[in-house]
């Protein structure tokens, strides 16, 4: 098959999928535009970014720009020249980070538009990186341009928010391609396909020149031990590298929107506190790939089933939560220990503890921990479908319903 064939079928999947599931983000975006003249699509390759864009551009006069295209690249040699001629157009550039001096030039276009009374809507700006690319924006964009992350498929983005649905989107991930493959194994090999190819091309694009086996190596070693604390010297002597190069590589994936660094609630407390944080690689589906995990059944399996569940719980409510809130894990040196403390606000917390069982117990440390803290809003999230009382003011409920929980809490 010849690439143009490559490129048309990916886009007869893409369009397909884009009917099949409505992302929530969309409404979002379309909101952003309207309030700011450049908004930014951020998130992981594959993730469905294009796809967003390209539904987006269907609502009014758009062009499409990819810079990995190189005639779409050389077109913006002389962007003012170039954008001048779609001055009435959306205009959506995919992958941005490939051309960081981009962002100055259309500081001055934008400026320019402002004047002439288009300010906003102009530019929907997609990129595969995050801190990077949001310190190239904000330098030079500062003001002109609203955020948005793109994550993997929710549970109010497929079927059903439940069931086999559920279990489905917990095995394969939230990639749209590795979640919408016909079976288990044509997913499996997808998303084996994509970590060589972020490994292989990928990275290497984006400027770090690590081995690729170096890095695979390190990935999996994340995968092992999802939702552990962070001991940076223990992977660098399995890695055979210093710790100040595991922090290096673990800064590199959290840029890339691979993996998540939850860090600990720290406060005024007479208690000692960890102060390591919590590492979980975003998506479960990858995980499972990097264990070498094909189906639900080895998962049952496997002992990684509970961190897998945890990790997958925290990741999905983490993408729910509302701008004003903050995540953080709580634990003590005695043991007390909530996996996922929710801050809205001063002296407003949510204990979330997660299980990866259908008859959940709570543990005396979590009560206790919850006391430390003054938390009244207590939550256990477990594979489910019920919601009933554990005592002691705590909920065991379904993922699905304490999203909505804290929708009901923001609406």
């Amino acid at each position: 098959m010849i690439s143009g064939e490559i490129c048309l079928a990916n886009l007869i999947f893409n369009i397909k999928f884009a009917i099949m599931y409505k992302r929530e983000l969309m409404e979002k975006i379309i909101r952003g535009l309207g309030q700011s003249p450049a908004v930014a699509i951020l998130g992981p390759r594959q993730i469905g970014k294009t796809t967003l864009s390209h539904e987006i551009a269907k609502r009014q006069p758009s062009i499409y720009l990819d810079l990995e295209d190189s005639e779409d690249f050389q077109k913006l040699k002389d962007p003012t020249h170039y954008l001048g001629l779609h001055a009435d157009k959306l205009v959506i550039i995919d992958e941005i980070q490939r051309y960081p001096d981009l962002f100055m030039s259309l500081r001055g276009i934008i400026d320019a538009r402002r004047r002439e009374g288009r300010g906003n809507g102009r530019f929907l700006v997609l990129g595969s990186a995050s801190n990077k690319l949001l310190k190239q924006s904000s330098e030079s964009l500062a003001g002109r341009i609203h955020y948005s992350e793109l994550t993997g498929l929710n549970p109010f983005e497929i079927e059903k928010p439940n069931g086999e649905p559920l279990r489905k989107l917990l095995m394969r991930g939230g990639f749209p391609d590795s979640y919408s493959a016909p079976d288990d194994k044509a997913s499996h090999t997808w998303r084996q396909n994509f970590i060589r190819t972020y490994l292989e091309r990928d990275i290497p694009q984006l400027g770090p020149r690590i081995p690729a086996a170096t890095l695979m190596r390190f990935w999996t070693m994340l995968a092992h031990s999802q939702g552990e604390l962070l001991n940076a010297s223990k992977l660098a002597n399995s890695l055979g590298v210093k710790s100040v190069t595991v922090s290096r590589y673990l800064d590199l994936m959290v840029d890339l929107l691979l993996v998540r660094r939850l860090e600990p609630w720290h406060g005024n407390i007479k208690k000692r506190l960890v102060k390591s944080p919590r590492i979980y690689v975003r998506d479960s589906g990858v995980v499972h790939a990097l264990l070498q995990i094909s189906n639900y059944e080895v998962l049952l399996g496997h002992p990684i089933l509970g961190k897998s569940w945890e990790g997958f719980v925290v990741e999905a409510i983490i993408n729910a939560l509302p701008p004003e809130a903050r995540p953080f894990f709580y634990r003590t040196s005695a043991g007390a220990e909530i996996d996922l403390v929710i801050e809205f606000g001063l002296n407003e917390y949510w204990a979330v503890e997660i299980k990866a069982g259908r008859a959940p117990g709570l543990e005396k440390g979590f009560y206790i921990a919850c006391e430390d803290l003054g938390i009244k809003r207590k939550f256990a999230v477990y594979t489910g479908e019920d919601k009933y009382s554990a005592g002691n003011d705590a909920t065991i409920l379904s993922l699905s319903r304490f999203i909505e929980e804290l929708r009901n809490r923001t609406a």
